[in-house]
């Protein structure tokens, strides 16, 4: 596959006002994406675009209108919406294409953009390397005439629409009525749909997170602080917390004692509750090399297989595709229901569990840990230039720590896709080794890094 100039692993992201995230970026994307879509079929062609609360989405979301119009393309602007709505209305409102404004978990610095085709799933590598072709043509090149500018309006019931479709995930003729929830929203795009999703389903809403101002989103809130979920659950004695991210792709769980419940855990209860009803297809479950070695035992136990994938949401749909299965995510929560949503959705997830909960009758904590999690342990190592992963000595410690786990563990050391981060995962029986080898891992790095 081709360098890539501005798509990472999830779409174009960056600090916002700096290469790639800038106004001219942004407005290269919507003339380039609009050509690409448009060349293809000479009817009025539509976008879609939706945003997070970040103060840099006022710049982005111009300039990307500014270059779809000025090929031709009509926009529909749907304002602050989680990123499974976009591209669930990518498809319902039979756009040729949909955005998302957001850098999903990250702070309000950073900004991104994400690209959805038609059918409501990410562009594909070579869709993207098509994209940056055209980006790095002249501007002037491909412009409409007068006459056949593209044409933009604000639909102003997104948000109501997005509410009714997540509540249609939830099973008939059952309620969230005796549920006290607490959900926090991250300052981010689920800020009004969440919140108002479960209380008309029935629930006893307690509501975090819903006041952003440009800059809070993801600050000490949701899925990537789920302290506040925590506190709030044991203050207001909930039976069960949700945290969802900046974009609302992605969730992370609590029981009613607080005890955190990651994306491993959830997608046990899901697959497990699913089998019984005969509803999970595909044979087992999709995941990526990050997930528990604790998660593929249970299946395991139960007929079930987990097929294993590259780190990241578009990798584990694609498989997911290709082998005819309908539940797949990752443990940092991102859970992809195929039956339902084209990408993964926080909300939808949640109500899935909820659903458990209340069918069941059992309290969350007696839900929440489905497997014993083989002892794993993450580190992060930010480097400043170079890449210290081809280092030779690195190498040669990640060679041997694979050895030393051979049999009764494993071990996973990538590049971030969206961060100048080495990521370091291992996991095995022996807590000790697991920790040591990550440790040294973590250190020759750090060496090769300075």
């Amino acid at each position: 596959m081709s360098k890539r100039a501005y798509f990472g692993t999830d779409g174009i992201r960056g600090q916002a006002n700096r290469h790639p995230m800038t106004a001219e970026v942004a407005l290269r994307v919507g003339m380039a994406a609009g050509k690409l879509f448009m060349s293809e079929d000479p009817r009025r062609h539509l976008v879609v675009i939706g945003k997070d609360t970040r103060l840099s989405g006022y710049m982005i979301e111009p300039a990307l209108v500014a270059g779809f119009t000025s090929v031709g393309m009509d926009v529909r602007l749907f304002g602050p919406l989680p990123t499974p709505a976009v591209a669930m209305m990518t498809r319902s409102l039979r756009a040729d294409l949909g955005v998302m404004i957001s850098a999903s978990h990250n702070g309000f610095a950073d900004n991104g953009i994400k690209l959805f085709g038609p059918d409501g799933r990410k562009l594909s590598d070579e869709r993207e390397l098509e994209i940056e072709a055209l980006m790095d043509q002249g501007l002037e090149e491909g412009l409409a005439d007068s006459r056949s500018l593209g044409r933009v309006q604000r639909i102003d019931d997104s948000q109501a629409r997005y509410i009714e479709i997540v509540k249609a995930s939830f099973p008939r003729r059952m309620s969230l009525n005796g549920l006290r929830v607490v959900i926090d929203c991250a300052n981010g795009a689920a800020y009004k749909v969440a919140p108002e999703a479960l209380y008309e389903l029935g629930a006893e809403v307690v509501k975090l997170g819903v006041e952003p101002d440009g800059f809070n989103i993801n600050e000490e809130c949701g899925s990537t602080h789920p302290e506040a979920m925590v506190a709030a659950v044991k203050k207001y004695r909930a039976d069960i917390g949700i945290a969802l991210d900046g974009d609302a792709d992605r969730l992370v769980l609590c029981d009613e004692k607080g005890v955190l419940v990651d994306g491993d855990q959830i997608m046990a209860l899901i697959a497990d509750h699913w089998a019984a009803k005969g509803r999970l297809t595909g044979g087992g479950v999709v995941a990526t090399i990050m997930s528990n070695l604790g998660l593929e035992r249970f299946l395991a136990q139960r007929g079930l297989k987990l097929e294993r994938t590259a780190v990241g949401d578009r990798s584990v749909m694609m498989r997911m595709r290709e082998g005819g299965f309908n539940l797949g995510g990752e443990q940092s929560g991102h859970i992809i229901l195929s039956d339902i949503c084209t990408t993964g959705d926080g909300l939808v997830a949640a109500l899935q569990v909820l659903a458990v909960l209340k069918e069941t009758g059992k309290p969350m904590s007696a839900l929440a840990r489905q497997f014993e999690p083989v002892p794993q342990k993450l580190e992060n190592v930010r480097f400043a230039g170079g890449k210290p992963l081809e280092s030779e000595q690195v190498q040669g410690v990640i060679a041997q720590a694979t050895e030393r786990l051979n049999g009764s563990g494993r071990l996973v050391v990538r590049a971030s896709g969206t961060e100048p981060l080495i990521r370091i995962m291992a996991e095995g029986d022996d807590e000790a080794l697991v920790s040591q080898v990550v440790r040294e891992i973590a250190g020759a790095l750090k060496k090769a890094a300075a």
